[in-house]
């Protein structure tokens, strides 16, 4: 596949990139404080030296889901580094792209539970490959990697670079708020979360944990994710509190 600039990120501007207003003092205070020149100055002598860098938005899932909008939060660690395939979202892909083999266990716990009536449902839009969660984003789904850029084909290469601090203050404003929130922590890494979000002692919220949906750890004990229930305890939870559930199953699909 050859590789469009479009889809990957072209300079360290973050004031220019779109975020949803009451997600912006958050992250201008980020941005103005040592960890965020420090990861700005990493960023840029990364990309002066040539480094293929994505997504083009690392902002995306702050443009797409405003705070006040946050019903769920899926934590991932780092965006997809092949070409092409990272959106901004994490686990998400652009359409086109084929899933990757996590995703594809997402969709398959989502079939199992009866929230979709097949696989191929959520993959397929005629003859379009669909891994795009986008619909989730805007339905109140925040969708966030711990780290939000990564080097392509290097795993983890932007990790410990300062955005863990931003990523962290974004959790915390959310378990801060006194509506509805339900967190998806996935995996040893996303579940290092579970105690600041309980440190924060909000009322309405509830924390679901599983393992990783990679093929590596989905079936695994203590807690598959393949079985794990975690969309179907999502919606009655939000029920429950008298929201809106998510439409897990209808992605830009028609």
């Amino acid at each position: 596949m050859l590789l469009d600039a479009a889809d990957r990120l072209q300079a360290w501007n973050p004031q220019d990139w779109p975020v949803a207003a009451d997600w912006k003092p958050l992250v201008q205070a980020f941005l103005a404080s040592e960890a965020g020149e420090n990861l700005g100055s990493f960023i840029r002598a990364r990309l002066a030296a040539g480094a293929t860098t994505y997504p083009p938005h690392p902002f995306r899932a702050l443009d797409l889901t405003p705070l006040s909008s946050v019903k769920v939060v899926i934590v991932g660690q780092d965006p997809y580094h092949g070409p092409g395939q990272a959106e901004g979202l994490a686990f998400s892909v652009a359409p086109g792209i084929r899933p990757p083999p996590s995703l594809r266990n997402i969709f398959k716990e989502l079939a199992r539970e009866g929230a979709v009536q097949s696989v191929g449902d959520l993959l397929t839009n005629g003859l379009q490959i669909n891994g795009s969660l986008v619909h989730w984003a805007q339905q109140g789904v925040l969708l966030l990697n711990t780290c939000l850029t990564v080097e392509d084909g290097l795993p983890s290469s932007h990790a410990g670079q300062g955005w863990e601090v931003l990523t962290v203050e974004l959790i915390k404003a959310v378990a801060c708020r006194s509506e509805p929130v339900v967190f998806m922590l996935w995996g040893a890494h996303a579940q290092k979360l579970a105690s600041i979000i309980r440190q924060i002692g909000a009322k309405n919220y509830e924390v679901l944990m599983a393992n990783h949906p990679s093929p590596l750890s989905a079936l695994r004990p203590p807690q598959p994710f393949i079985g794990c229930n975690h969309f179907n305890q999502a919606n009655d939870f939000l029920s429950r509190h008298g929201c809106v559930q998510i439409s897990w199953h209808n992605h830009g699909l028609t």
